[in-house]
């Protein structure tokens, strides 16, 4: 994640600088010492510039069914649970969630390679493993994992519930207030989850061929497919393996450990008050968390940096100036918890952030994707092929070969155009009926506007994502809070109305495009690379510029499966059978949490939900505007709203080298309201991977994002079991606690009378 938005990459996306040969070549060295071959063997291959569809001219493309395979959807029901466990946990402690996609694709390469090979040594192998159904698996895994994100469990559907409506003196009525059950959860995310899928479908070809957007991330992940499946992927592959299973097995080991000393509050390593008692009072503390150290190694510099400026900011300045206005500015005699207190302040200024950098980049991509659109009507050649920069014959044309071949696959299975409509409008059909059953305060008139609204919007995400990687669609669920919560009006339940009209909207329009990227840029294509560098550098790119994510939406998968050469109607079937396997897995993960952790939500508790209380609170300033605020409060939101926007401006107008250490609003933002804790841990992961790409950037480039992955992996997955301690009222045997040097007499002397 070592790159930072570049505002020319987006006007020529596909002209990327070319790497030099003699560079080219030393890199290449480099990278390949890391898997044992020869100088010469070397050597061979680079003089040779050969595309990657003649590597695998020799392989039969299977049929789309046979792309579809009982163990893909095996591995990818495991894979599912897995990650969808990983992406609750982020969801409901920070809210920051890094891609995962190289870890689908390569456990799912791992494990069913494995699989394949014993087969074959038994005689027993049918079927060999193909490229095009590692991208069944990594669509598939990625689509179930994604509803974790994109069904709200840590924003506006748990926003909903009494234990968020609590933390505010307003709209904690019955009618704003709808409780998490399975029942409703199930049937609410199968009515609004697949409704995306059919309104992009149409746009496939326009997209993927006509207009030929490059879809960094569909891009990246393809690299990354095709590369396992050449024999240096697969040796580099199995070696990513095997450092992502060792620090997975250390991550899980250390929650273990740390969970013997956590018996009672403020117990545990997690509340070592790492930089001193005050520090610690104010939220400065390394919490020797394992899966934020990870998400550091894989969010860019610049993201961690600007988490701990916007903690510095807050907890260092900001708080401790307005906790001085005690009884000026708010009563002494409010909670901690309240939001007429300092906690309006951290919240709603964190808000103002949110939405200032949210709507300046609105206005900037859909600018971008209306001059985007108007060139490419104005000059659309059907029969033109992605343009390359800096192009020598042989690799013109071996370009040109690799669009025959996949322009060819590309458009032998169609889909037909009448499932897309009909599809959409008998699901908008069921859920107008259905939804206002489910949210009373949700009249069926509110869900067609959406409806009606809806494909235009995800067009318009769908293309400027082509164009950018930048994703749009929680501007959209924020403007549905807005607008329909308006509508709705504060005595008929608008806080919900708006909160469900999120729902519907987000879950649309993200299919269209990737969800919550907070950070992205169109990533450098490397063409004349073999397959292996150029995946070793995409996907390292890919990952080091998504700053939060959830899924491949449709679009991207199709681009993926039209660089792998995986049927469209295969990258449809693994969509809907991985969102529908979502729509069960994700519920029951986070009604886990929810029965298991009595603190589930609560400030400063295990499970904080930080984006439930925005998300509510946004949806609170919808139907009832600014009056709720505590004095002050709206002059400092308009600062810093005003500020984002600022912000945002210098670094689009400030040259590349200087732009890339100015901090970016939305993760200042949120340890506005968290702390900075997190932060901490995550630059700590930074330096980790700085000292690392220092001592051997070859190195660190291609097994960074594996440990990264392990270590998230090894701490998420320990959820699962400490979840079941729990609900069984199994509790640790020890609390380790930290205690002043006054407190600790005191209780010594307690203890001794």
């Amino acid at each position: 994640m070592g790159t930072t938005r570049d505002e020319d990459s987006i006007e020529n996306g596909h002209n990327q600088e070319a790497v030099a040969g003699h560079e080219r070549e030393e890199e290449t060295l480099h990278r390949r010492k890391l898997m044992g071959d020869s100088k010469d063997e070397v050597e061979d291959e680079v003089k040779e510039i050969q595309s990657i569809e003649m590597i695998f001219k020799d392989t039969k493309v299977p049929s789309w069914q046979s792309q579809l395979t009982v163990r893909a959807f095996v591995v990818s029901f495991v894979l599912g649970i897995l990650f969808t466990f990983i992406v609750m946990k982020l969801n409901l402690t920070s809210g920051i969630i890094p891609s995962l996609n190289v870890s689908a694709g390569l456990l799912g390469f791992f494990f069913v390679k494995t699989w394949t090979k014993f087969l074959d040594k038994s005689g027993l192998l049918k079927q060999p493993f193909t490229r095009q159904e590692n991208t069944v698996i990594q669509t598939c895994v990625v689509a179930t994992s994604g509803i974790a994100f994109s069904g709200g469990f840590g924003s506006y559907l748990f926003g909903m519930s009494e234990i968020i409506a609590n933390q505010s003196t307003t709209a904690n009525d019955s009618q704003n207030i709808k409780n998490p059950s399975l029942s409703w959860i199930i049937g609410f995310l199968f009515i609004v989850s697949f409704l995306g899928l059919f309104s992009v479908l149409p746009l496939r070809k326009i997209m993927v061929i006509d207009y030929k957007l490059i879809y960094p991330s569909g891009t990246a992940t393809a690299h990354l497919i095709n590369s396992f499946h050449t024999p240096q992927g697969a040796k580099l592959a199995k070696k990513q393996v095997k450092a992502l299973g060792k620090f997975f097995s250390f991550s899980f080991l250390w929650g273990f450990f740390q969970w013997f000393f956590t018996s009672g509050d403020g117990c545990g390593f997690a509340s070592f008050p790492t930089f001193g008692l005050k520090a610690y009072e104010n939220r400065f503390y390394f919490d020797f968390s394992a899966t934020y150290v990870g998400v550091g190694m894989i969010c860019p510099y610049i993201i961690n940096i600007s988490l701990l400026v916007g903690s510095i900011l807050s907890w260092g300045i900001m708080w401790p100036l307005i906790e001085n206005r005690k009884g000026d500015w708010y009563s002494k005699d409010l909670s901690p918890s309240s939001l007429h207190g300092i906690q309006g302040y951290r919240v709603f200024i964190s808000i103002s952030l949110i939405l200032g950098d949210g709507i300046y980049n609105f206005f900037k991509v859909l600018s971008r994707t209306i001059v985007g659109l108007s060139h490419q009507l104005r000059n659309k050649d059907p029969n033109s092929i992605l343009p390359l920069a800096d192009k020598t014959s042989a690799e013109a044309k071996a370009a040109s070969f690799d669009d025959q071949c996949r322009t060819e696959m590309f458009l032998r299975d169609q889909i037909p155009s009448w499932l897309a409509v009909s599809g959409y409008v008998i699901i908008a059909a069921i859920s107008t009926a259905v939804l206002p059953q489910i949210f009373k305060q949700l009249e069926w008139y509110y869900v067609i506007v959406i409806y009606i609204f809806a494909p235009a919007l995800a067009f318009c995400n769908a293309y400027g994502c082509g164009l950018t990687d930048w994703s749009l669609a929680s501007t959209y669920g924020k403007l549905a809070i807005f607008t329909i919560g308006a509508w709705a009006g504060k005595d008929n339940g608008g806080v919900l109305a708006g909160l469900a009209a999120c729902g519907v909207m987000m879950n649309i329009v993200a299919t269209a495009s990737d969800l919550m990227q907070v950070f992205n840029n169109s990533i450098p294509i490397f063409p004349s690379l073999h397959p292996f560098e150029a995946s070793v550098l995409h996907i390292h790119k890919c990952l080091r510029d998504q700053f939060l994510t959830k899924r491949l939406p449709l679009i991207q998968d199709f681009k993926t499966g039209y660089m792998t050469l995986a049927s469209p109607r295969s990258m449809f079937v693994s969509q809907i059978i991985g969102t529908a396997m979502g729509c069960v897995i994700s519920p029951c993960v986070f009604w886990l949490f929810y029965k298991a952790f009595d603190d589930l939500g609560i400030p400063g508790s295990e499970y904080p939900a930080p984006f439930a209380l925005v998300y509510r609170n946004m949806a609170i300033l919808g139907v009832e505007g600014f009056s709720s605020l505590p004095k002050n409060c709206l002059t400092l939101c308009y600062i810093f709203f005003a500020g984002a926007i600022v912000i945002n401006m210098i670094k689009d107008v400030t040259p590349n080298k200087y732009a890339k250490y100015i901090p970016l609003p939305m993760a200042m933002a949120i340890p506005f309201y968290l702390g900075s804790y997190f932060a901490i841990d995550m630059c700590v992961g930074s330096l980790i991977l700085f000292v690392w790409e220092k001592i051997n950037k070859a190195k660190a480039d291609a097994f960074g994002p594996a440990v990264a992955s392990g270590l998230i992996c090894g701490d998420g997955i320990w959820t699962l079991p400490s979840s079941i301690l729990a609900l069984a009222g199994v509790k640790p045997p020890i609390c380790m606690k930290f205690l002043s040097k006054n407190t600790n007499n005191k209780v010594d002397a307690f203890l001794s009378s």
